[in-house]
């Protein structure tokens, strides 16, 4: 071989490396509110910007995946989800065709056992094998291909999780070889597990807080990666190779009961994270040093005070809903860089807050209170463009929308449907 050929040779080589060392550096996208966790799923083209008067055409409906508020997940020709046993008694995770044909149950752990038992991990998919976190706090890796439970680790044995009033609520996040997750609690905040047996990686030092319900997400600013994260009261940035607390930023209202209940993973750009958790709380946002070493508070806003819908960010503007009680609040869209409100609005004819996503440049919005569907133009103002409503199911309507290949997913407790949307 030639020096020249040696040489184009050691490039292509260090190419393929460097193709490689990204793509081991991407978290999987296979997981809660879409590919990178921010309700965007940008994968999408060509869907119907107004639908029929009755909605769109339903492909399929199961009436038997148990209750629950997680969502489905799709990989390949199957889609994934959990719900619960008949009696309730056991937490569990099913694969579907994406005709509605149910190919196995697997029961994998008890639920949280108060308020509110219903099924809440969505599982995180990668390279053939799911991860959840149950409503007990038990971390589970299933074999996508047969339903078999490969290994468990119980958070409150392990770790001594502490949780609040409500369980449990945490999809894992799946990073190169680590399953990250976050017991809070006296010994740690945040913990790596290997993928493949379920060991210790790393744990950090304990926040001394009890876990919220957030499902942590990772970014990469000035050529740096962290996994940010919550707990109640505290928004945490973490090394993810080593499990080092690299910030915190807990300058909230003073707290009370329903303070620092936190339900929603932050949204990140250019160094920049946004953060909303219900109860009067508000929205933040938080600018980033170059080190990711401090997050410091760039502004607020009363508007947007998210309770569990999540929000997202398109064209500059975040767009939700807030929380004016339990029952009800108005769908709101801020600017990102100063934090003014755009709009405040109720949803016409007694709808409520709930679940927003988006895909090819449209708002999809899911009403908790009476289960309607709304597909929105965004903009200056909260336009609803078509509409229809969730009548099958029982219960809150809490699960999150999910769009996959032209199909719209809607959950409502033990019901899943799909709707034809491109």
């Amino acid at each position: 071989m030639t020096l020249k050929n040696l040489l184009r040779s050691a490039g292509v080589a260090m190419v393929s490396l460097v193709a490689l060392n990204i793509v081991a550096q991407t978290p999987s996208p296979y997981a809660f509110r879409g590919p990178n966790r921010d309700g965007i799923y940008p994968a999408e083209s060509g869907l119907m910007k107004q639908w029929p008067a009755e909605g769109p055409q339903m492909l399929w409906e199961s009436l038997e995946i148990g209750k629950g508020y997680s969502s489905p997940v799709i990989v390949g020709d199957r889609l994934y989800i959990t719900g619960m046993t008949e009696d309730e008694k056991q937490e569990t995770f099913m694969a579907f065709t994406l005709d509605g044909k149910k190919l196995y149950t697997t029961a994998y752990s008890a639920p949280w056992n108060e308020a509110y038992p219903e099924t809440r991990t969505t599982p995180t998919i990668d390279n053939g094998k799911a991860y959840l976190v149950s409503g007990s706090g038990d971390v589970v890796c299933i074999n996508c291909a047969d339903g078999k439970v490969l290994w468990k680790v119980s958070g409150k044995d392990t770790y001594s999780s502490k949780t609040g009033h409500w369980g449990t609520a945490e999809s894992p996040l799946v990073y190169e070889n680590k399953v990250i997750y976050t017991p809070g609690g006296s010994q740690t905040s945040m913990v790596a597990l290997d993928k493949e047996t379920g060991k210790e990686i790393w744990k950090t030092s304990s926040l001394k807080a009890n876990r919220a319900y957030v499902s942590p997400i990772m970014i990469e600013w000035k050529g740096k990666h962290q996994i940010i994260g919550s707990l109640e009261g505290v928004l945490i940035g973490v090394n993810p190779q080593t499990g080092a607390v690299e910030w915190s930023f807990s300058d909230w209202p003073s707290p009370n009961t329903f303070e620092n209940i936190a339900p929603n993973a932050p949204l990140f750009k250019d160094g920049m994270v946004f953060f909303s958790q219900g109860y009067d709380t508000g929205g933040y946002m938080l600018k980033l040093n170059d080190t990711l070493t401090a997050a410091t508070k760039v502004w607020k806003t009363d508007d947007l005070d998210t309770h569990h819908g999540g929000y997202v960010l398109l064209n500059g503007v975040i767009y939700g809903s807030n929380w004016i009680n339990n029952g009800s609040g108005n769908w709101i869209a801020v600017d990102w860089n100063t934090g003014k409100t755009i709009y405040n609005t109720a949803w016409k004819g007694g709808k409520g807050k709930g679940s927003i996503i988006s895909a090819d440049g449209m708002l999809y919005a899911y009403d908790e209170r009476r289960g309607f569907v709304g597909l929105v133009q965004p903009g200056n103002e909260f336009n609803v463009v078509s509409e229809f409503r969730i009548t099958k199911g029982e219960g809150p309507f809490w699960a999150h929308l999910v769009i996959n290949n032209g199909v719209l997913y809607v959950r409502h407790g033990s019901a899943l449907q799909a709707y034809k949307i491109k």
